[in-house]
C-alpha cells in the first residue's frame, strides 16, 4: 500500500473501523440509493417538484422515500364515465 495513503488512513483514525462496520455501511449505502432512485423516479413521473427536490436533498437512509413511495405518491384514481 502507498505509505502517504497509509499515513492519511492512520491519521484519520480509520485504521479501528471493523470491517463488519463497513461492510454494513456499505450496504446501508445500497439501500438507501435503490430507495431514493425509485422515490425520485416516482415524484418526477407525478409532477410533484417540491416532492422531488425534499427527496433529492433529504438523506433518510430510505424511510422518506419509502413513505412517499407507498404513502403519499398515491395517484388518483380516474375513472371514465360511460
Amino acid at each position: 500500500m502507498n505509505p502517504d495513503f497509509q499515513q492519511f488512513i492512520n491519521v484519520m483514525g480509520y485504521q479501528s473501523v471493523p470491517v463488519g462496520f463497513m461492510v454494513l455501511f456499505a450496504l446501508l449505502a445500497v439501500w438507501s440509493i435503490i430507495w431514493k432512485g425509485i422515490a425520485l423516479w416516482t415524484a418526477a413521473r407525478n409532477g410533484s417538484k417540491p416532492w422531488f427536490v425534499v427527496l433529492l436533498v433529504v438523506n433518510t437512509v430510505g424511510i422518506l422515500e419509502i413513505l412517499y413511495i407507498f404513502y403519499f405518491s398515491k395517484r388518483k384514481s380516474t375513472k371514465i364515465k360511460q
